[in-house]
């Protein structure tokens, strides 16, 4: 055989042992030698072969490589193997597709022979999505060495490490984090014996000293004790290595549902000296009390909730607030009638406002009756509870105030309106006129009384357009200069480049006149009331005064002023309506109801700052803008048509379930000259509209009547007249129309008490 057969003949041999990687080099390589045998010349044929034999001796250094990589590897995973065969927790080998590779003792007890399964489909019985976790923990590993992640399950806490080994492989290890529950870094120092048990009674951890006590790990309570169910404050016979005696039980709720307990010390625990020094490091706070109400015992976590702390005084010196005598309530737990039945009290010796949510079991020692109280701080609990009920308390003042403002609402529609009436009929030389006069003046100032309730329960109609504050503030200053007095300075300060906000231009002079009011009746000798504007950017949420203010843009106004201030106990109830700092029959108590009203259905905060004696600052937080609207400058308001229309112009039919103030209204507009149909409910509406011989060219509606409410009846009529015009009544806001509806077409909204030239008005531009 020739040299060059013989020569392809030993690489194709060597191609045979090669990995599938240098297969490419290889067959290239071989390619190369019948091409460069069969060129007419020579040197160039061997140049081509020399090419070839080098790509092949490349294969095969490459295939040395890969052989040593192999070997590597396997040594190491062979090592790893060798030392976590014996670890107490599941541990697994990998490769980078995760498929396993080898498993220790503990993995293969846990979940079987898992080899060749992929590493998700393994740990899918321990926690939700492992295909995520695992390639999450993987490619972090890959680029950082090892990862870590803890996770909650049904069975408990759990924490999967993985480690990278060489360049392909992974050390996984599954650790049961159970031992480490509530309790578990600090409980092992404690020498109370204590073990913390699931909502299913299972023994999660179980610190040193029950362990020696018991003699080994448990699972479950009926290895512990002899006399389940459980009864704490009771002694239970608990199972030791030395034979059965007896423990005083104590539990502690925390958090998941667990439950910690407690042998309490001076007991009959084998072997153990349980003196008071147990009772004093015992993490829990822990009270004794005698048959008769004395304080005999606390240990350090109860000093340290309950401050100073006299052994030998009653309770009732230290905790108040049952609404009955501490000592009946001490009695009925030593008699079994309040026994483990928590009460909330608050701490009198406390530096700080502090309650204590107090539990208390009846237990005999030595032969005499006695109680042990297990207390945890309440306050944060209880600061809950206030805010809670303070919301519902403002949330019901709200209802009532709303429903107080629509009924006086419709009465103020027919005052007012009989009145305009009868004005129609008297000239100014009447005798009459004046009184007239006088009561139409009465129910407009009614009217604004009613607005103020309207405004506190956020249910008045507001019209909001982007406003420059300046201009505002430059409008009012005439009037404000005069609300103050001689005495008093009024000083104002605007940010250069303050920024527009969305607001009703009424209802916010109304704010800013009510906050100087009162800014004013608190400086009775005199001084400076200061009105700030700035622009302001919060980065992260403001938290204050059980508000939150988003993070943003606004625009801060602030009302400063040098008076008698507030009191610090005061502060928190300033914005409730009828409550008032003032003497009697100097205030409504609406003013700052109305104010707060006002800003929150503008979409802004307002804080209050005082210091007794020395001023109160009034914050308030609006959203900032960038454009003003065109419109924002409103137009005067022309005078209403006063024009009688013919017959002829147009029919109305009136729905109003008030009986007065339909009379006023069906009244007035016939007066203009309309024809009115009228109907006292929706129902009644309806079916007058099935003649379809009646034209009808406006619906007047009340929105909130008995029965189908305005805006459902209106839909319903619409079906069959399409092109009706509606003006919707209401005592209540036209946020009460559209917020929970759809805005119907051709409608618009008239709020009570209205005049008879307003409605008048109003149903003219309707039809015309």
């Amino acid at each position: 055989m020739s040299q060059p057969v013989q020569t392809f003949s030993a690489l194709t041999r060597l191609a045979c042992d090669l990995s599938p990687r240098a297969h490419l080099l290889v067959f290239v390589g071989l390619a190369l030698f019948p091409v460069a045998w069969l060129l007419p010349d020579r040197l160039s044929g061997l140049l081509l072969a020399s090419v070839g034999g080098s790509l092949v001796l490349c294969a095969g250094l490459l295939r040395l490589l890969a052989g040593h990589r192999t070997r590597r590897q396997a040594g190491l995973e062979t090592q790893i193997a060798a030392f976590v065969s014996h670890d107490a927790s599941p541990s697994f080998t990998t490769n980078a597709e995760a498929i396993v590779g080898y498993q220790n003792a503990a993995a293969t007890d846990r979940f079987g022979r898992r080899e060749g399964l992929a590493l998700p489909r393994v740990l899918a019985e321990v926690f939700a999505n492992p295909a995520a976790v695992v390639a999450r923990m993987q490619n972090k590993a890959a680029v950082s060495g090892a990862a870590r992640e803890d996770m909650v399950t049904r069975r408990g806490h759990v924490r999967l490490a993985v480690h990278r080994m060489g360049e392909d492989g992974y050390l996984w290890r599954l650790e049961d984090m159970a031992d480490r529950a509530v309790g578990g870094r600090g409980a092992d120092t404690i020498s109370l014996p204590m073990l913390t048990v699931s909502r299913t009674e299972t023994v999660l951890f179980m610190n040193e000293a029950l362990r020696r006590l018991v003699g080994e790990r448990v699972r479950t309570l009926d290895r512990i004790f002899a006399d389940l169910p459980l009864r704490p404050g009771e002694e239970h016979e608990v199972l030791t290595t030395e034979g059965p005696m007896r423990a005083l039980v104590a539990s502690v709720e925390n958090l998941a549902g667990r439950r910690e307990i407690f042998l309490l010390p001076g007991l009959s625990i084998p072997g153990r000296d349980t003196g008071p020094r147990d009772f004093e490091a015992l993490p829990i706070a822990l009270l004794r009390v005698s048959a008769v109400g004395i304080l005999t015992e606390a240990n350090r976590s109860a000093r340290a909730l309950l401050g100073k702390v006299t052994i030998g005084v009653p309770l009732s010196e230290m905790l108040e607030g049952l609404g009955r005598p501490v000592q009946d309530w001490l009695n009925d737990a030593l008699a079994g009638r309040a026994e483990r039945r928590p009460e909330v009290l608050r701490v009198r010796l406390a530096d700080t406002e502090t309650y204590a949510h107090v539990t208390l079991t009846r237990v005999v020692e030595e032969g005499r009756p006695g109680l042990v109280a297990v207390l945890s701080d309440a306050t944060q609990l209880k600061t809950l509870e206030a805010q809670f009920v303070q919301s519902q308390k403002m949330q019901a003042i709200g209802q009532l105030a709303g429903g107080i403002a629509h009924d006086f609402n419709n009465l103020l529609t027919a005052i007012s309106g009989h009145c305009d009436l009868l004005l129609l009929r008297h000239d100014k030389g009447d005798p009459d006129y004046s009184d007239l006069v006088q009561i139409n003046q009465n129910a407009n100032r009614a009217a604004s009384l009613v607005g103020q309730l309207l405004a506190y329960s956020r249910k008045q109609t507001l019209k909001p357009k982007v406003i420059d504050l300046r201009d505002i503030m430059s409008d009012l200053t005439h009037l404000l200069n005069r609300l103050v007095g001689e005495k008093i300075e009024l000083g104002l300060r605007h940010d250069p480049a303050l920024r527009p906000i969305r607001a009703d231009k009424r209802q916010l002079e109304q704010v800013i006149m009510n906050l100087v009011v009162n800014a004013r009746d608190a400086m009775r000798g005199g001084g400076e009331i200061r009105i700030e504007t700035q622009n302001a950017h919060l980065s992260e949420p403001l938290l204050r005064d059980r508000a939150t203010v988003a993070a943003g843009d606004y625009v801060i106004v602030r009302v400063i002023d040098q008076g008698m201030g507030i009191a610090a106990d005061k502060l928190d109830k300033i914005f409730e309506p009828f409550f008032t700092t003032k003497k009697q029959g100097e205030g409504t108590g609406l003013g700052l109801s109305t104010a707060y009203g006002i800003v929150k259905q503008t979409g802004g905060f307002i804080f209050c700052d005082s210091v007794e004696g020395q001023g109160t600052t009034f914050s308030l937080y609006f959203p900032a803008h960038d454009h003003v609207d065109d419109d924002a400058v409103e137009p005067e308001v022309a005078a209403p048509r006063r024009a009688a229309p013919k017959e002829s112009d147009g029919v109305v039919l009136l729905v109003e379930d008030e009986a007065p103030v339909r009379a006023f209204a069906s009244r007035a507009l016939r007066l203009r000259g309309y024809t009115v149909i009228e109907a006292e409910n929706a129902e009644q509406a309806l079916e007058l509209l099935k003649d379809p011989a009646l034209s009808v060219d406006v619906f007047v509606t009340d929105v909130i009547m008995p029965g189908m409410d305005g805006p459902s009846w209106v839909r319903e009529a619409l079906k069959d007249r399409p092109g009706t015009r509606v003006v919707f009544v209401s005592g209540y806001s036209e946020e009460s129309l559209i917020e929970s509806r759809d805005r119907i077409p051709n409608s618009v909204f008239l709020p009570k008490p209205f005049s008879l030239g307003e409605l008048t008005a109003t149903v003219q531009d309707q039809i015309h």
